[in-house]
């Protein structure tokens, strides 16, 4: 449980979007994005290799934006930037943008080691507390429920829990946070930073704004090649993440157009309006090629209708994070009344086509 959650691997952007600064070597290097703000990588072991994160001088030392997976490399790359890049000023703050391993996973060693802090919101903390373990035998009713629901029989749900047994990643325990709310405003140097929340991808993603520089640090709410994975989780299994994702979608666009992006993967860019409009034409066509596989097909698990809409996956780890999509995606139509599911006699939700389809245009 709590397994890294990489961003989802579709769409590539085709839209216009700028580049403006080359990204560092995750080797301790860094780069700066603007005075006062480093942008650093470090490496991870899958397919997305790195985490991008950030360090914001302030008048008395550096606030740390994210953390990357806790391991012996990550902590090594942390100490060389320490030593290299911080003239002299301390480390004084931790933030986390949200509970996924990459983004918090070395929360309680960056705390301890440098005697700080961490914030983070209330959500995002107390969802790390809850899946932040190795998952317990016997598997928990909510998600072995989860999954037969979903339509996997008792060898493939076994293969699901040996894929969360087996994460390597799971961190030790973060006693207390400083909590971070929507609207909160972090001086930090010359800089004020907004705190906009963004759903979806996690319960209470803690975005960073500053207007006057128009400055984005995005986190994992907006990526400029890949879309945010966006899941039903186990213990919220009624929940629409996907509507959720869209409406903070929604208010990031309210922000100032050249705004620069210092997103969690991939480079820093511009082109905050081409990029939202391309995420939301994504999900648009994945809605619909949903749709129309229930419709053509008749009745279908989410098991199946996920074969549908990701017909090449590589991994058990793919498939989980495919799952996990695909069942959000048909929480949306159900939620919008263009699909309506029952539970048969398995256990096993059941999706079909609503007599009465509503116009996407009404409802998207």
């Amino acid at each position: 449980m709590g397994e890294v959650q990489a961003p989802a691997r579709r769409p590539r952007a085709s839209a216009p979007l700028e580049y403006p600064l080359s990204a560092p070597p995750a080797d301790g290097s860094v780069v700066e994005v603007a005075d006062g703000v480093l942008w650093a990588r470090l490496p991870m072991p899958m397919g997305l290799d790195h985490i991008n994160v950030y360090l914001l001088r302030g008048r008395t030392g550096w606030t740390l934006i994210d953390t990357g997976l806790p391991t012996a490399e990550s902590r090594a790359l942390w100490e060389t930037i320490a030593a290299r890049h911080l003239g002299g000023l301390p480390i004084v703050s931790l933030v986390c943008t949200h509970f996924h391993y990459d983004h918090a996973g070395l929360a309680a060693w960056l705390t301890e080691r440098f005697g700080v802090a961490l914030h983070m919101t209330q959500g995002e903390f107390l969802t790390m507390r809850l899946l932040g373990a190795t998952l317990p035998d016997p598997v928990p009713h909510e998600l072995e429920r989860h999954y037969r629901g979903a339509g996997l029989d008792a060898e493939q749900r076994q293969r699901v829990f040996q894929v969360l047994r087996s994460d390597p990643f799971v961190p030790p325990r973060q006693g207390d946070y400083v909590r971070l709310r929507g609207g909160d405003v972090l001086t930090i140097g010359r800089r004020r930073w907004q705190v906009l929340i963004g759903e979806g991808h996690s319960p209470e993603h803690a975005c960073l704004y500053c207007a006057e520089d128009r400055l984005l640090i995005a986190g994992d709410q907006l990526l400029p090649r890949i879309s945010s994975n966006i899941l039903v989780p186990a213990h919220e299994p009624e929940s629409n993440p996907l509507a959720l994702w869209l409406d903070s979608l929604q208010r990031l666009e309210q922000l100032a157009p050249d705004t620069l992006i210092l997103p969690s993967h991939q480079g820093v860019f511009r082109g905050l309006h081409a990029r939202t409009a391309e995420l939301r034409e994504h999900h648009r066509q994945q809605l619909d090629t949903l749709r129309r596989f229930v419709a053509e097909g008749g009745e279908c698990s989410a098991q199946q209708a996920m074969r549908g809409l990701f017909p090449k996956l590589r991994s058990s780890f793919d498939e989980m994070l495919a799952l996990g999509e695909t069942i959000a995606h048909l929480s949306w139509l159900r939620h919008d009344g263009a699909l309506q599911r029952r539970l048969d006699a398995d256990g096993v939700y059941r999706f079909s086509a609503s007599a009465d389809q509503p116009t996407a245009e009404a409802h998207w």
